[in-house]
């Protein structure tokens, strides 16, 4: 039996056991947040149809998660000049798509790399994560422009840009 403070009561085993429990959880959550991390904008399923056909007729319909609230609301703003482009949506859907991309925001360490100009693809962590993207690639017919997820990503639409499943045109498999 192990020695007690006066004044306490003695811990059953349970309690040991369930704080060694809680600590394995932890340990192998962490050992499991790499294999997850190009997998952690996942689409959500509740996606708008006006998010879906408004935004996805130009590009790629981002995942919220790549961009933290703040960046989604100055962008909702100025759907006018979006990008060179007038994508204005009627004041309903606007509210709706705006909402839905502000609840499903990028948080955590995530929510801060943003760019000044709202681009995902001026972000810290685009900018890393294709830092050995050569320019004949993102001028390539197939790829065109950095905003083309799909062109390497076969699995953009759905939020997944896993490393391992990245395949560049004219270059194929690129992965760990």
């Amino acid at each position: 039996m192990r020695p007690r403070l006066p004044g306490t009561r003695p811990r059953p085993c349970g309690a040991d056991l369930r704080a060694v429990g809680s600590a394995l959880v932890l340990v192998l959550a962490a050992l499991a947040a790499p294999a997850q991390a190009g997998r952690d904008a996942r689409m959500p399923a509740s996606m708008p149809a006006e998010y879906a056909s408004a935004c996805g007729d130009c590009h790629l319909a981002y995942p919220p998660a790549l961009l933290p609230a703040g960046a989604w609301t100055v962008l909702m703003s100025g759907l006018d000049a979006h990008f060179g482009t007038d994508a204005q949506l009627d004041e309903a859907a606007r509210a709706r798509v705006a909402d839905w991309l502000r609840g499903h925001a990028a948080t955590g360490r995530r929510a801060t790399a943003t760019a000044s100009d709202g681009r995902i693809t001026r972000t810290a962590r685009f900018t890393r994560k294709h830092r050995a993207v050569g320019e004949s690639v993102w001028r390539s017919p197939d790829v065109r422009t950095p905003a083309n997820c799909a062109a390497c990503h076969p699995r953009a639409d759905q939020g997944d840009f896993d490393d391992d499943d990245v395949r560049v045109p004219g270059h194929g498999r690129i992965g760990r």
